[in-house]
Formats: C-alpha cells, structure tokens, sequence
C-alpha cells in the first residue's frame, strides 16, 4: 500500500495485530524493557528482584520467559547465551583491536523491542560504525529474519561495507540474511557469545532512541511508531551531533567524507 512504501515499511507490519500476551504481561515486559535500557547487565534473577520492589510479583522463570520473547540478553558471559538457528556458519569477531578510520569499513546491526501501547514490535537498524549514520531501518511484529534482510538490502542501496557485524542470532546467522552479504563480497562478523558491547555503537543507538523518543511517547499502532521512530532516525542523522565525531552530524561526518573520496577518485583519474 501507499502509506507502506512512503514509511518505508514491510507490508505485512501494517497488518499488525497485538501479540497474544494479557495486559498484565505487557505492562511487565515495559518495565523490563527501562529496566534493560538503563542497566542491560541485569540478569533475570536480579531483574525479577527490581520489579518485585516495582510492586509486581514475578518469578525468575516469567521474567527469563519474556526476556526472550523480547530478544533481551544481560551481557555478561554465559553459556549458550546467543543461539544461532540450526546448521548456520559461525564467524569470528573482526572488530577486536581494528581501527576504524573512513565510512563504509564497518557496518553493523541490531535488533531491538519497541513498545506500543497494546503491543509491541521489533526495530533493526544498520549503522555504520566510522560516522554513527543510520543506514536502514524496518519494524516487524515477529522475530522472523526477513524485516532483517529487507534492511540489509536498503541500506546497501547507500554502498558497501567491508566488514559487517552483528550479534549470532537467527536472524542473521540465516541462509537468506547471509547470501546477500557474501554475494557482495562482504566480511562477515560476530559477536562473541555474551559480548552485546562489541556490537557497542548500536547499542548506545537504541539508549538515545528511546530515552529520546520512545519514551516520551504511547504508540498506538504501527504507522504512528514508524513515523515516530523515522522522524527521530532523521533528526539523529541530520541534526543531531555527536561529542565523538567533534560535534559533527553522523550525516556530515559519512557523507561528507564519500563526498571527499569521490573527488579524490574524479581527480587522479
């Protein structure tokens, strides 16, 4: 539909229907969801205890529950901690001691929950790493992979890493997810098990993205998050600078330097 392709969304999020957990859920998966944004080295046993002191009486095992239907994991190390899907490839983690000096050498992306007001979906988003610029983004009501390869696809509209990196998910460990990197000649790389800082860029995207916007706002449905998160996504990239990159705009810092590169190419030709 119209209203899909001008918010860059997947068609089937406009179909969205409340998943299929009570009310009382829904209100403790918000508080894990701050609790998590504020403090992701909490792990469920501690978790189960903030909320208790938060007047919801919880056990371990509903908390472990919805974290996962979440796709939460506390990132200190631990077992098993991020499942790949069955018979996917394992890749090294590329980033350890790597300098990251131009746009386009890294890329990354991530998965997080988004809370509506009876509901709830998931973001992915790829950033690239030198400037913090926000590539691509899509919303999906499941955990499936194609919101993740549809994003992928977008933002490689933008050019083409050398490096991209993600967590050992299903999502990205998929047949479908992984073709399109290698059809591209792109280096594949993963996060160590229980290691959510090494995909750490992303990581303080989603802190900003809802302390700033998501937070501030009740979603009712998906149209008005997209718009929401978009028009946040916008100001990031555009308007909103960075301490990191010396008070430039991720959009100044990655387009600016394609812009130089460009001309130095025009140049020695």
């Amino acid at each position: 539909m119209r209203q899909c392709e001008l918010l860059g969304l997947v068609r089937s999020s406009l179909y969205y229907r409340p998943r299929g957990e009570d009310e009382e859920n829904l209100q403790v998966m918000r508080l894990i969801d701050g609790l998590y944004t504020a403090r992701p080295f909490l792990g469920s046993r501690r978790m189960s205890w903030y909320l208790r002191r938060q007047g919801k009486e919880v056990n371990r095992k509903r908390v472990q529950r919805l974290k996962r239907l979440m796709g939460l994991e506390a990132i200190y190390p631990k077992r098993n901690l991020s499942r790949a899907g069955k018979g996917a490839k394992h890749y090294l983690y590329l980033l350890r001691g790597l300098e990251v000096n131009r746009p386009d050498q890294v890329w990354a992306a991530d998965i997080t929950y988004i809370r509506l007001m009876h509901g709830y979906l998931y973001l992915v988003a790829v950033l690239d790493w030198y400037s913090r610029y926000v590539l691509a983004w899509e919303t999906s009501n499941t955990l499936d992979a194609d919101f993740c390869v549809v994003a992928l696809q977008r933002a490689l509209e933008h050019g083409r890493p050398e490096i991209f990196n993600t967590d050992q998910g299903v999502q990205f460990s998929c047949r479908e997810f992984l073709q399109v990197l290698e059809g591209q000649q792109i280096r594949v790389s993963m996060d160590g098990r229980g290691r959510a800082l090494d995909n750490v860029f992303v990581e303080r995207l989603w802190r900003s993205l809802k302390y700033e916007e998501v937070y501030l706002r009740e979603y009712e449905h998906v149209i008005e998050a997209a718009e929401g998160i978009g028009g946040w996504f916008g100001f990031y990239n555009h308007d909103r600078p960075h301490q990191g990159l010396g008070d430039r705009t991720p959009a100044e810092v990655y387009l600016g330097r394609l812009a130089e590169r460009r001309t130095l190419q025009a140049v020695s030709r």
